[in-house]
């Protein structure tokens, strides 16, 4: 019996008293901060190794494919086209304001579809 209030006593104490961590001193602090510059170069190295976002390479490969090329001429004539309009001092009373939303929707759109097959097969 004296065994088990001793251990029920042990265990409140352990709830009750905080626990104290050994302070660090500035050497130990130095080296995690040397350690942690060291960490972040090789991330750093890592990232360039990596070459940037392969969806984004394909995008530009794609954007540049003569199949899409009618697509990005549009949206580019549709782009020249608002900037104009945008330009002419009576703009803001005008009705109807172009915009090219359904153009770039459609770009993107192609761009997609050539992007998808390309970029699953490297993913494999």
């Amino acid at each position: 019996m004296l065994a088990t209030l001793a251990e029920a006593l042990e265990e409140l104490k352990e709830a009750f008293v905080p626990t104290v961590a050994k302070a660090e001193s500035e050497d130990d602090e130095a080296e995690e901060e040397e350690e942690d510059e060291d960490d972040e170069d090789e991330d750093d190295e890592d990232e360039d190794e990596e070459g940037g976002d392969q969806m984004d390479t394909l995008r530009k490969v794609c954007a540049e494919d003569h199949h899409i090329q009618p697509y990005v001429h549009h949206y580019a004539e549709c782009v020249e086209r608002v900037t104009k309009a945008q330009e002419d001092p009576d703009y803001d009373q005008l009705d109807y304001k172009e915009d090219c939303v359904e153009e770039f929707f459609h770009l993107q759109h192609h761009i997609n579809d050539c992007v998808v097959p390309r970029l699953m097969s490297k993913l494999k």
